[in-house]
């Protein structure tokens, strides 16, 4: 075994020790060769089961596969510089199940702490989409270079102890991929869920739907839009602390004079949101879009995404205006929960529910 899988094995071994781990389902992974997405278009959200997933024993497998194993890197997290990539390691448990080494920051230039020394929430996001991608290339055989859509993605903070001092350093992940389609021995895409723990501590758990399309056919499906001019002409900011953030550079909404909500404001020199090139905006950039929109719409602007779920439904364009409209979902039996949509040429770009609010404590 390679010296740079032990750190996540020592650690996958002390924290079963005390637990009873349920037994192993049957893998599902087996599905036939016909996409389940027949485009890069997505309906409503998957839920993220809670109660349930909170219930669960950390760890499902009993006697995990020890190979193969690897490290992270630029190329498989589609992160090139490391202070952005949080993937460390990763080994295999089942066919279709791994447990993943992250590393969280204390501080981070752009994913930073929230008022009270909360983590920020984003955080597991950001690591299920590059943890995801990091599989993909590595365990699945998805050549660098291909396209990823992530047609759905969810989290929820499980734990009141989400905070920098509870949730930063070494993070276990176990990631359980289903639904894993294949055509002509190709990956094209898979779900995965993710739970993230600490010291035995459950921290949050996630979910993602991954489509997988070729470098070939991908050029052949965006043409001319390959080819966008950079920088973008950067557009007035709302007022940072109004958004949550402290720093202009990070602020991703416009105001608007002429319509309802905010306009998105890309920066495409920003070193995190825009860290390679790229011929559409980022769905992290949207995420964020819809957190500073709920900041601007609660009082003391001091809102915590203690959840998520989003569904993208196409390619949001760098150079056509998209606008970004919130409000409260009055229809939530409790806490705060916000409803965000981005529209482009007046069609759905992605919807996006927020929950706010302290987390329930599932750890």
């Amino acid at each position: 075994m390679p010296d740079g899988a032990i750190s996540v094995v020592e650690r996958f071994v002390e924290s079963r020790t005390g637990l009873d781990p349920a037994q192993e389902r049957p893998d599902p992974a087996h599905g036939d060769s016909t996409a389940r997405h027949s485009g890069p278009l997505a309906g409503p959200a998957a839920p993220i089961h809670s109660e349930e997933s909170a219930s669960r024993p950390p760890y499902r497998t009993d006697s995990p596969v020890l190979i193969p194993d690897g490290r992270a890197t630029a190329e498989l997290c589609h992160r090139p510089d490391p202070e952005d990539r949080f993937p460390v390691e990763w080994l295999r448990l089942t066919e279709h199940s791994f447990l993943v080494s992250v590393n969280w920051p204390a501080a981070h230039r752009f994913f930073a702490p929230l008022p009270g020394g909360h983590q920020d929430p984003l955080l597991v996001a950001e690591t299920t989409r590059q943890a995801t991608m990091m599989l993909a290339h590595a365990e699945f055989g998805v050549p660098i270079g291909d396209q990823f859509v992530m047609r759905e993605l969810g989290y929820r903070v499980e734990t009141t102890e989400f905070t920098v001092a509870g949730a930063s350093g070494a993070i276990d992940v176990v990631v359980e991929c289903t639904d894993v389609q294949l055509r002509a021995g190709r990956l094209v895409g898979m779900r995965v869920d993710l739970r993230f723990q600490r010291l035995g501590r459950l921290l949050a758990t996630s979910m993602g739907i991954l489509g997988c399309t070729s470098a070939r056919v991908y050029r052949r499906l965006r043409g001319e839009r390959m080819s966008v001019a950079r920088p973008l002409p950067l557009l007035p900011a709302v007022a940072p602390r109004e958004t949550g953030r402290g720093d202009r550079k990070d602020v991703v909404l416009a105001p608007s004079r002429h319509r309802p909500g905010w306009r998105l404001r890309l920066d495409t020199t920003h070193p995190t949101l825009f860290a390679r090139p790229n011929d559409h905006v980022p769905g992290m950039v949207l995420l964020e879009a819809a957190r500073q929109a709920a900041n601007v719409l609660t009082p003391g602007h001091d809102f915590h995404p203690a959840s998520m779920r989003i569904a993208f439904h196409k390619y949001c364009e760098l150079t056509e205006p998209c606008w970004i409209l919130a409000g409260p979902d009055r229809s939530a039996e409790q806490g705060t929960v916000m409803q965000v949509q981005g529209l482009q040429q007046d069609e759905p770009v992605f919807t996006l529910t927020l929950g706010g609010g302290a987390p329930r404590d599932g750890g």
